[in-house]
């Protein structure tokens, strides 16, 4: 199904609804990627009496790919719109990757609305890029590298990031799968995600989150270092860290098994 968020601008939502008293889980997927990266856990979750409901965020997978509108406050209110037309309430949220920075935001900029819980899988935050309050990302010259490669060669760039994406070779086909749902997205959606991620930061939204909320974080990313998702879990009041020892930034793929083994217990929690 599509909603429409701003006119001209319409969303894709997959909505995979295991049937009366299920309970709500929001999908918000990472970047370069789609609704498609959480097929490990919409196979699994449902079974357990859990909705598993996810939207490509603009400018990926089925979505609209309009220009503009890729800062985080503009994602976040794609998101609001989305829960709005599906009335959905007492959800938990779950984003991976920058899509956890945003749900972030979400959580601060509309006060929690529809949602009880929230988890962050290798999330970008408290920042993508380095600062003083948080020392963990990469530096600006780096941030701005990455951009400039998707200007040059996108596929050699998706290339390059799937194969920091995991921490062990989970073969070739899984790497083609990979760079196919990066492809999927308009590169110019790409870039200015990415920018998005370089320029802005989540660090004051953290305090201001006060739902039950799940960390989880490979222990091995490459992208978004271990420490951060220990700085994230200090600044979250009463937040649970659940460290992925044999993972990389693709938690819920390379160790699907014992991530969706500890979310469905943080979920019944």
């Amino acid at each position: 199904m599509f909603v429409e968020v701003e006119k001209d601008v319409d969303i894709y939502v997959h909505d995979i609804d295991p049937g009366p008293g299920s309970k709500p889980v929001f999908f918000v997927h990472g970047w370069p990627l789609n609704h498609k990266m959480f097929e490990y856990q919409f196979n699994i979750l449902p079974e357990y009496g859990f909705r598993c409901i996810s939207m490509d965020i603009r400018g990926n997978g089925h979505s609209d790919k309009p220009w503009g509108g890729y800062t985080y406050n503009r994602l976040a209110d794609d998101i609001a719109k989305v829960l709005g037309a599906l009335q959905i309430e007492n959800a938990t949220l779950l984003g991976f990757s920058v899509g956890g920075a945003i749900s972030i935001r979400y959580m601060t900029r509309y006060g929690g609305r529809h949602f009880s819980k929230l988890v962050l899988v290798d999330a970008v935050s408290p920042s993508f890029v380095k600062n003083t309050q948080s020392p963990y990302g990469v530096s600006k010259e780096q941030a701005d590298a990455l951009t400039h490669s998707m200007y040059i060669n996108r596929p050699k760039f998706l290339q390059d990031v799937s194969l920091m994406f995991f921490n062990r070779n989970l073969g070739p086909d899984m790497l083609d799968w990979f760079v196919g749902l990066g492809l999927e997205s308009a590169s110019y959606a790409l870039i200015k995600i990415l920018q998005a991620a370089a320029n802005e930061d989540v660090t004051k939204d953290l305090a201001q989150i006060n739902v039950p909320t799940a960390i989880f974080h490979g222990v091995h990313d490459q992208l978004i270092p271990f420490q951060s998702g220990q700085l994230t879990q200090k600044q979250i009041k009463g937040s649970q860290l659940y460290p992925l020892n044999n993972s990389g930034h693709g938690a819920m793929i390379e160790q699907a098994e014992d991530f969706n083994k500890a979310l469905i217990q943080f979920l019944q929690s």
